[in-house]
């Protein structure tokens, strides 16, 4: 079958819910994908922050097959060695005592937002409410787009579950303000990037946080997508010095498998038997995957690799700006970063980068997302700015 066969084929039974992107990706290889027809391409979304380790990993990929050919998967009302394994990685390198497994990242924000609830109930005289951040984003479920500060995700759907309230980010007075009788948590992302990679203040988190503690009300750190490496510590709450009491991990956790998690100090454990269950959460494949990868990301110490591939790649975009006026922001940590520019022509340039064989992400339209596998070379590097300084000669930026 040709692409257009391929493209026939999505049109006619897929729900058309994506503005999909012109392209068939049959295989991949660390950053480098290659589409139907065998052209490359250099991957700089990592499949939207989820592999860390780029395509296909030798250490992911053994760690599938073995589980493939012993088991797959099993309810969890009995034991199964890789899930636990994989949580005793996580609570021995993190700050935190307990974990809950789950399919997805949203899925472990909700599973969150019921601990929290649960906490508020039984501590705080019924509290419920969970205060948000504007330009925010927790995932697509009903519950979570409510708690996603952004009007475009929760016009469509009116009324939105009550218990969240979004006020603006890096504002340290606006959560004080919003903080009431009802108010049970906090949850935030420490660097937005669903939202333009949006970088807060060092004392903001820390006030929050101190704020939380006085309250005696949660301090929810999102991890989705900056968890596991991505800003160059191997959480994102490291980076800025923090001692949260939650914190929900997904996408790379996972490893390419469909792993999410949220974990809890053992104060706030307040789920017990029958509050909450996931047919395939903490599945034995997927925590195979995701103990795989991270006891790869910790044996090779790829946080401190992506630091400094994330010191170099953001050079090489400073660099840029003495050649294009229309870069108004360079922003971001680790290989996290965000190129904003003057005019409205991210999508443009992500169009152009697909031509000549760079996938790049256009989160806003005029801001650039580049989150490349924390594995990548200078010299992927060196390509993909080479690329990108193409495309924005011929836009004009």
């Amino acid at each position: 079958m040709t692409k257009t066969d391929w493209i026939k084929l999505e049109s006619t039974y897929y729900m058309q819910v994506v503005n999909r992107i012109p392209l068939v990706l049959v295989k991949g290889k660390g950053t480098i994908v290659w589409d139907e027809n065998g052209k490359r391409y250099l991957d700089f979304t990592s499949g939207w922050a989820v592999l860390n380790l780029g395509h296909s990993h030798q250490a992911v990929s053994n760690a599938i097959k073995y589980q493939v050919d012993n088991i797959m998967q099993m309810t969890n009302l009995y034991y199964t060695i890789p899930q636990l394994k994989l949580a005793k990685l996580l609570v021995d390198n993190s700050c935190f005592d307990r974990i809950f497994f789950s399919n997805s990242g949203a899925e472990a924000n909700e599973g969150a937002c019921k601990l929290a609830r649960k906490w508020g109930k039984e501590k705080l005289n019924g509290a419920f409410e969970i205060i948000t951040m504007e330009n925010s984003f927790h995932g697509r479920t009903l519950a979570m787009m409510a708690a996603t500060g952004q009007k475009e995700y929760q016009e469509k759907w009116q009324p939105l579950p009550d218990g969240f309230v979004n006020v603006e980010y890096n504002n340290f007075d606006a959560v004080k303000k919003a903080t009431k009788k009802n108010t049970c948590a906090v949850l935030l992302e420490v660097v937005q990037g669903e939202g333009g990679v949006n970088i807060p203040d060092q004392r903001y988190l820390l006030d929050i946080q101190q704020w939380c503690h006085e309250k005696n009300i949660l301090f929810m750190i999102d991890e989705v997508q900056t968890g596991m490496g991505r800003l160059g510590t191997l959480f994102g709450y490291q980076k800025f010095g923090l001692d949260p009491d939650v914190m929900i991990l997904g996408k790379a956790l996972g490893a390419g498998t469909p792993l999410g998690a949220f974990l809890c100090k053992e104060r706030f454990s307040a789920l017990e038997p029958g509050d909450h269950g996931s047919t395939f959460g903490g599945n034995a494949l997927t925590t195979a995957a995701g103990w795989a990868s991270l006891k790869y990301i910790l044996d090779t110490d790829i946080p401190s690799e992506c630091s400094h591939a994330g010191k170099y790649l953001k050079s090489l975009l400073d660099e840029m700006t003495t050649r294009h006026s229309n870069i108004v922001d360079i922003r971001g940590y680790g290989l996290l970063i965000g190129v904003e520019i003057a005019k409205n022509k991210a999508v443009d340039a992500m169009k152009l980068c697909l031509e000549r064989g760079l996938l790049i992400n256009a989160v806003r339209p005029n801001t650039i997302r580049l989150f490349p596998p924390l594995t990548v070379s200078e010299g992927e590097m060196n390509k993909a700015i080479s690329i990108l300084e193409e495309v924005f000669d011929e836009l004009k930026i």
